[in-house]
């Protein structure tokens, strides 16, 4: 088994429970693992045998700007989406994290994984 991996991508968006951050919005940081075989894609040199993290890139961003409540029910949603554009996906991760979280102390994040 082999993971493809996109960490970091930064994506400012609109997610909250909290009125303000629906009106605000935030800054979040989202990593993906794909667990594929891409062996036919290395022996080939064949992006069309693998997972393109341009489209896993573009998946995140067009998720992450569906407005939301929770981050989980993104990061559910980024899963799908990846699962059905992709033939060889045996498992996915999503970490979705929301940067200076609206809640009483100072902490830096919040975040949700999903694996499945």
């Amino acid at each position: 088994m082999n993971i493809v991996s996109i960490e970091g991508i930064k994506v400012f968006a609109f997610h909250g429970c909290i009125d303000v951050e629906s009106r605000v919005g935030r800054h979040y940081l989202v990593n993906v693992h794909v667990e594929t075989d891409f062996k036919k894609a290395a022996e080939k040199d064949d992006l069309s045998k693998t997972i393109d993290y341009a489209v896993i890139n573009d998946i995140v961003r067009e998720e992450m700007a569906i407005p939301s409540k929770l981050i989980e029910a993104v990061a559910q949603r980024i899963i799908s989406r990846i699962k059905n554009e992709f033939e060889v996906v045996f498992g996915v991760e999503v970490k979705i994290k929301k940067m200076s979280p609206p809640i009483p102390g100072d902490a830096e994040s919040v975040s949700v994984t999903i694996k499945e």
